[in-house]
């Protein structure tokens, strides 16, 4: 799988030009992004009258619109603005856009600012602006029911890897003469094979080629009158009728930090989601006081750093989202052999980070960001964070419906999944199982390749914060809690039921006091607490998504 940052080009900017009439313009390909005269009104003749909205999405309580060509934003935020007067109660509207050579924001802005009409809608689109990094960025809108996945790269790639199924679709490439690649057949392809039964598809063009390679994969085409100066236009449908909705009741066992991210993401998308604990929630590994939210660091592959960066990125914006669930911004990792620092320079010099995302330091800055003497250079990663377990859960846990047992076993339906408690009474039945139970997903999907890891971790309470000025990773750790310090962590490989031990907190003490002496020495003065918990490993750290062949699927997370 190739990831965008190799096939992007070295300078992914459109180049842009401001004609005197103040419309923006792309240098690189020669074309206007929207006449300043008639671009709102074309807009909304073009692409949304010529996908039939608001009708179409009428009595729908989804509605996904793809876009090729995401350019200033105007499309969707003139999209944004009728979906805002014309939706249904509670309704959710979903856009996937491409777009290979992003504005900024500020260039945005300006070019929106054309249309005043649009202004508040416009400022709702820019204040989740994202950066211009390649890969996939979630835009999240929810006082609107909104949610915008913009992918940065080439057109190919991004449909590829979208799974979704549009509704509507606009093709607002420039013109096919300038940028053939947006229009090639094998783009019309892809966008056929990511279209609903019965979805509705605009645009400006009525190319010969473009024509032919919607018709040839299952779309009806029709010329319409033009908008302006342009004589016509393409309208197309996909065969079918839209699927009728069914609501979809999915299962999540254990309500730590993984369940309750899932919990949320489910609901988000307007499913029905029971989540099942023994206990409470946060009980396992998600029960300590504060956890680090930081990347895989890898200056080789640039998918799985890619993921990663992409990863973080949406973390940080729901997180920060939470009252009180962030309790500091930005994470130091420090050298732990000579090679991190050439492996760091890679990293640091990566294109996948937003501007100063990541930021070489040599000693002396890690000491002054540590508030202490080391001889170790390190990274600083701007974007990660310490967060509070205790303020996330609840927020996300809160639509969920909720069962207290242990699961002792899952039983495959012909359209689901029944789970079974330990005196195997049924304690709910579901379309989808996902596990995110800790170690204790081993035994619910023994087929798995999964083997056991536990760790303690000590902390102290103490709001004169004994820790470092910055949260600090090395192979240990130091994380503020916001009422003292976390540190960490030991890592035991085989053990299933780990029990807080003063063997383990003289680990931790030692692991700290090797890199951050003096904080070590403040900890040693003051009454420290310690839990431990065990998590299930897996080969190269990925989510394990089974299709059992007569259930549906059964996720471990």
């Amino acid at each position: 799988m190739t990831h965008p940052a190799d096939i992007a080009p070295d300078d992914a900017s459109p180049l842009l030009v401001w004609a005197e009439d103040g419309s923006p313009r792309s240098g690189r390909f020669g074309d206007v992004y929207f006449s300043k005269d008639d671009g709102l009104a074309e807009t909304r003749a073009v692409f949304l009258q010529g996908c039939g909205l608001p009708d179409a999405w009428a009595g729908r309580s989804a509605f996904t619109v793809g876009e090729l060509g995401f350019g200033t934003g105007l499309n969707i935020v003139a999209l944004l603005d009728l979906w805002r007067r014309a939706r249904r109660e509670n309704g959710r509207l979903k856009v996937f856009s491409i777009e290979g050579f992003p504005l900024t924001r500020e260039e945005a802005a300006r070019a929106l600012a054309a249309w005043p009409e649009l202004a508040e809608t416009a400022a709702g689109l820019l204040a989740v602006w994202p950066a211009g990094t390649p890969g996939f960025h979630r835009l999240d809108l929810p006082q609107w029911g909104a949610t915008i996945d913009l992918a940065v790269g080439d057109a190919r790639w991004a449909l590829e890897q979208w799974s979704g199924a549009a509704d509507a679709w606009f093709l607002d490439g420039f013109s096919p003469a300038l940028n053939p690649g947006m229009w090639s057949p094998e783009i019309m392809a892809l966008v056929a094979a990511r279209s609903a039964p019965g979805a509705r598809l605009a645009t400006f063009t009525v190319a010969g080629a473009v024509r032919r390679g919607l018709a040839e994969h299952g779309f009806t085409v029709e010329k319409k009158p033009g908008h302006g100066r342009k004589r016509e236009r393409l309208e197309a449908r996909m065969a079918g009728e839209p699927r009728p909705e069914r609501p979809v009741h999915v299962a999540v066992v254990g309500a730590g930090i993984a369940g309750a991210a899932v919990a949320r993401a489910l609901i988000a998308e307007g499913a029905r989601v029971t989540v099942i604990e023994a206990e409470r929630a946060g009980a396992g590994a998600s029960g300590f006081p504060a956890s680090l939210v930081t990347p895989r660091l890898d200056a080789g592959d640039a998918l799985i750093a890619g993921f990663h960066a992409q990863a973080l990125e949406r973390a940080g914006s729901l997180y920060r989202a939470l009252p009180g669930a962030v309790v500091a911004e930005g994470v130091l990792q420090l050298e732990q052999a000579p090679r991190d620092a050439v492996r760091f320079d890679k990293i640091a010099a990566q294109e996948l980070w937003a501007e100063g995302a990541m930021q070489r330091l040599d000693a002396a800055a890690c000491s002054r960001h540590l508030g202490e003497a080391t001889a170790r250079g390190g990274l600083m990663m701007a974007l990660a964070l310490a967060v509070r377990s205790d303020a996330i859960l609840e927020p996300w846990l809160a639509g969920a419906e909720w069962v207290t047992g242990r699961v002792a076993r899952l039983e495959p339906m012909t359209d689901g999944w029944r789970i079974r408690g330990e005196d195997d009474a049924v304690l709910i039945e579901a379309d989808a199982v996902v596990l995110a139970a800790g170690w204790g997903t081993a035994r619910l999907a023994p087929d798995l390749p999964l083997s056991p890891v536990a760790g303690q971790a000590d902390w102290v309470e103490d709001e004169a914060a004994p820790g470092p000025s910055v949260p600090a990773a090395w192979g240990g750790y130091a994380a503020p809690t916001g009422r003292g310090m976390l540190y960490g962590a030991t890592h035991d490989r085989g053990v299933e039921t780990p029990e807080a031990s003063d063997e383990a907190s003289a680990r931790n003490r030692a692991t700290l006091g090797a890199a951050l002496p003096q904080c070590a020495a403040r900890v040693d003065a003051e009454p420290a607490q310690a839990r431990g918990a065990a998590s299930p490993f897996a080969p190269r750290r990925l989510t394990a998504c089974p299709c059992a062949a007569d259930g549906g699927p059964a996720c471990s997370s």
